[in-house]
């Protein structure tokens, strides 16, 4: 029995204290992206192209309009925005650096309030993982940035003939068990300073990605970095160096770069929610 006062498991009720607090979060994290030139972006709730951003189509809410196209509930902000702005408005701005402040939806009733930017035709992810560090100096807050690099564990795997999910499960055992130096040396890195110390070990088809991610973190200003080159997380279009913000097991951050349509772009989404519980705490 359902009573007419139950809202459905996963969707989100905001009132007195928390309301206040949700709108002062998104109007100091909004006036901060005014000011460096961002401007606002609102996106359809409906999308016809939600399935090219998600990488596991069943969190997808889906119906037919009609004319029988599938229509999807919005699920991922970042590729509907870069789409409106190049191909929708393309004719009407020229303007390349977006937000938005808007709740993502999956199966079967999940909603995640996300605040996030999208730097469209940008290829400089230093500057992207900068400005969320300033946010989060802003907020006061001391998470971790955990920067890693998709492309560095699927060459490892390559070069080991291994399977990739062993870095996407988090196998570390069965990684070191491998007995493989430079994979060790690898799975002890955490910092831009083991990193360096490391990066001439491994061979040089992988050394490149390694280097890469080396001159991004040596240039993020933040205290609280944590290089992770072994880290893989299957994304649906993140294709080069990624990052996630963690604090308390909770995400409150992910950026990375991705192509839309051949265009490069970067981003990132603060995630609303863990954000208020991190503050509250």
């Amino acid at each position: 029995m359902i009573f007419e006062h139950e809202i459905p498991v996963g969707s989100r009720l905001y009132f007195g204290k928390t309301a206040k607090q949700k709108r002062f979060l998104e109007s100091k994290i909004s006036s901060f992206f005014a000011k460096l030139g961002f401007e606002e972006i609102v996106t359809p709730n409906f999308s016809y192209s939600q399935h090219q951003s998600i990488d596991d189509t069943k969190e997808l809410i889906t119906f037919s309009d009609e004319s029988n196209n599938q229509v999807s509930l919005r699920a991922d902000s970042t590729l509907d925005v870069v789409r409106i702005i190049t191909k929708r408005l393309g004719r009407t701005t020229k303007h390349k650096k977006w937000f938005y402040i808007q709740p993502t939806f999956a199966y079967p009733s999940t909603e995640t309030y996300q605040i996030g930017c999208e730097w469209i035709e940008h290829d400089n992810i230093k500057d992207v993982i900068n400005l969320n560090a300033e946010i989060l100096d802003i907020l006061g807050i001391k998470p971790m940035i955990q920067i890693a690099n998709i492309n560095i564990p699927k060459l490892v795997a390559k070069e080991l003939n291994i399977d990739l999910n062993l870095f996407k499960n988090g196998e570390i055992d069965a990684l070191f068990a491998m007995d493989v130096d430079w994979l060790s040396k690898l799975l002890y890195v955490k910092s831009a300073e083991d990193l360096a110390q490391v990066v001439d070990f491994v061979p040089s088809n992988i050394k490149t990605e390694l280097m890469k991610l080396l001159d991004i973190a040596k240039d993020v200003k933040y205290d609280n970095v944590t290089v992770s080159p072994l880290y893989y997380s299957a994304m649906k279009y993140y294709d080069d160096v990624y990052y996630r913000v963690i604090q308390n097991n909770l995400t409150i951050a992910k950026g990375g770069g991705y192509q839309s349509d051949g265009i490069g772009s970067l981003g990132f989404a603060l995630y609303t929610d863990n954000l208020l519980k991190i503050l509250e705490d």
